[in-house]
């Protein structure tokens, strides 16, 4: 069965080709590619987002508060019709990233998200995530808003599991076709052709990958792909941006001067303050 439960932090960097080649090629020293990897340049991955009607999930994220979370669907590769696709939960606790999964089959995935029933429990299933899955799926009124794909090569440390690298590339979105199955086409999100690294790990980061780092002049970045899909929607729609983010928990701006606050977004507020209090 596959890793259903990560914990880990997570660091990333954008580079230009010529920073991916060369710091790609000193990474070889001290690390391997995925087993996949081993056979074919990347894999492609497909995702699907869900978020409220309002938006609340990524204009909540957006803010940068302490605590975060978002529900995807992810495939490899374009799905058939049953083919075995992952719903994940990610949260994000004080930089640290906790990502729970289950496999489910594509029909029983979408109809999970539009009734919030579990189906019935196979082999394949995490009972537990399922669980937690249904009860996020009751705090929220989701539907689908986002495709995001990209193609990925992935690099584990030699010496040990807990270090991962990878790189993605060809990162392309759309809000229309909803479906995994559609086929794996979009926009692209990053338009200078840059490769999006990020940098895995359960616990710090090896001495020689801080040095790496340095010597190739490689700086933290707050990138996210839904985060930034959005704003590029908020963008070319014309959106007030700082109207949107007066409705989002972590700001300063004067609630007076706000749009009234959904039922939605009172309840992420809610949640970070019980959680923080």
């Amino acid at each position: 069965m596959a890793i259903e439960v990560f914990n880990r932090y997570e660091s990333k960097y954008l580079l230009t080709d010529e920073q991916y080649q060369h710091f790609y090629n000193d990474l070889l020293h001290y690390m391997e590619l995925d087993a996949y990897n081993k056979k074919h340049e990347f894999y492609s991955i497909s995702n699907l987002y869900f978020d409220t009607p309002q938006d609340s999930l990524i204009r909540a994220s957006l803010s940068k508060p302490k605590y975060k979370e978002k529900l995807r669907l992810r495939a490899y590769g374009v799905p058939e019709e049953n083919a075995k696709v992952y719903l994940e939960i990610k949260k994000k606790v004080f930089g640290l990233v906790n990502k729970r999964r289950t496999a489910l089959k594509l029909d029983e995935a979408y109809d999970f998200v539009r009734s919030g029933q579990a189906p019935e429990l196979a082999d394949y299933m995490n009972p537990q995530v399922l669980e937690e899955i249904k009860y996020f799926l009751r705090l929220y009124d989701l539907e689908p808003k986002v495709y995001l794909a990209y193609e990925r090569k992935a690099l584990f440390d030699k010496n040990s599991r807990d270090l991962r690298i990878t790189f993605d590339t060809n990162i392309r979105s759309r809000r229309y076709d909803l479906k995994l199955e559609q086929g794996d086409y979009g926009e692209p999100l990053v338009k200078d052709g840059r490769w999006l690294m990020e940098v895995k790990a359960e616990k710090t980061v090896p001495m020689w990958l801080s040095q790496l780092l340095s010597e190739h002049r490689l700086y933290r970045t707050g990138f996210s792909k839904y985060g930034n899909e959005y704003r590029h929607l908020v963008r070319t729609t014309n959106l007030n941006y700082q109207n949107e983010r007066e409705l989002i928990p972590g700001t300063d701006f004067n609630p007076n001067d706000a749009a009234p606050v959904t039922s939605q977004e009172k309840l992420i507020r809610e949640r970070e303050r019980v959680l923080y209090a």
